[in-house]
């Protein structure tokens, strides 16, 4: 189903006008279909829902974003949520991805999406901990999505973070517990934002992590 609607809110935020961003997200949603048969990109039950379930709910990133964030680094990429949808909308504007994914597959799919839709996205088919990370450009934004328990993603993040980055990081009802768990492991600041897809969720942005020192 195209729901367009979705979508809308965060048309301000596009480098170009809604009917390009659309035009190339239903490009990227016959991607996901098509692939979705040799290789699960997305939850099945979702699959329907992808404008919804899956593009808004990565494009409200883009409420958060800062003019001069150009390099963006994106962790256990998957499907490609949420990092294709934001290069789409920003298409244009220069601003790199870096995709990190080590399934093999997934690579492929995310390899063909950026080359059919002309983005600026390089993918990375190893585990985070597999990239050294003078190999890639020192992120402004790093984005995660479903992926794992925020003290694990702090883990996997730290050696990619600088004294400019930010982290954005979508998380469910259980963020709460999760933040708690992290400050006791990590030196962070954390804001939570509201989600507008998830009633029980959050957009999670870490500044300054850095890991406790053992005393």
């Amino acid at each position: 189903m195209n729901d367009h609607a979705a979508i809308a809110p965060y048309a301000p935020y596009f480098t170009r006008s809604f009917e390009a961003v659309a035009a190339d997200l239903e490009s990227y949603a016959a991607l996901l279909r098509k692939w979705q048969a040799v290789q699960n990109l997305v939850s099945r039950e979702t699959l329907d829902e992808v404008w919804t379930r899956h593009f808004a709910d990565s494009l409200q990133v883009l409420k958060l974003l800062h003019d001069d964030d150009q390099s963006f680094l994106d962790i256990g990429s998957g499907g490609g949520l949420p990092a294709i949808p934001l290069a789409i909308a920003l298409k244009g504007s220069n601003r790199h991805f870096t995709l990190i994914e080590p399934n093999g597959r997934k690579v492929s799919f995310l390899r063909t999406v950026a080359r059919e839709l002309e983005l600026l996205i390089t993918v990375e088919g190893r585990r985070s901990d597999q990239v050294d990370s003078r190999e890639t450009p020192a992120p402004d934004v790093i984005t995660c999505r479903a992926l794992a328990s925020l003290p694990q993603l702090c883990s996997w993040m730290a050696p990619f973070v600088t004294p400019k980055t930010r982290a954005i990081l979508h998380k469910g009802g259980e963020h709460v517990e999760e933040v708690a768990e992290t400050l006791t492991r990590w030196d962070v600041n954390v804001v939570s934002t509201p989600s507008d897809t998830d009633r029980s969720g959050v957009l999670l942005t870490l500044t300054n992590l850095s890991a406790k020192s053992v005393s």
